[in-house]
């Protein structure tokens, strides 16, 4: 009977672990990612593409020393995050994004999103901007502001993203 007992419970745990969200980690420096279009004048601009996780890719967008990202799905569908909507100062897009995975397939996506305060880029403030990642939608559902364990209550926020709605930029 105790063995019966012991394997129950470890088929339990072994489900809850599988269950479990992981974190999968890809670069978005633009050394990694292929160049799509990129053009220096002005304020200049680039487009490139980089790989991402379980079929999907980032987009990084840069226009104006802002940058965003869009999420490219399996079937090519494009989604806007709009990173730019929700702080207009000038920003800079992490060298690494973490993907929450569940099974492989991406459920959600913490970025680190670093905006000039008054376009004074001595004065940076470093937030992390968590978006829900589906075949059918994909937008971001909370930023979180610097302070302690930021990473750990992004991975919070992400691991509940699919239930949440998107955030609306101001």
């Amino acid at each position: 009977m105790k063995l019966i007992s012991a394997g129950i419970l470890v088929l339990s745990l072994g489900s809850f672990l599988l269950a479990q969200n992981k974190s999968v980690y890809t670069s978005t420096k633009t050394s990694a990612c292929r160049t799509i279009s990129s053009n220096p004048d002005e304020g200049g601009s680039y487009e490139g593409e980089c790989n991402g996780v379980g079929g999907y890719k980032i987009r990084l967008i840069e226009g104006d020393i802002r940058q965003t990202l869009n999420i490219i799905t399996p079937a090519k569908k494009k989604f806007e995050l709009n990173f730019w909507g929700f702080y207009g100062g000038f920003s800079s897009i992490g060298e690494k994004i973490e993907w929450r995975t569940k099974g492989g397939v991406p459920v959600a996506l913490i970025a680190r999103f670093n905006v000039a305060e008054n376009d004074d880029p001595r004065r940076n403030r470093s937030y992390l901007m968590i978006s829900k990642i589906s075949k059918t939608m994909s937008c971001v559902t909370d930023t979180l502001l610097p302070g302690p364990n930021q990473n750990l209550e992004a991975r919070k926020l992400a691991d509940a993203a699919i239930t949440k709605p998107c955030k609306k930029s101001e």
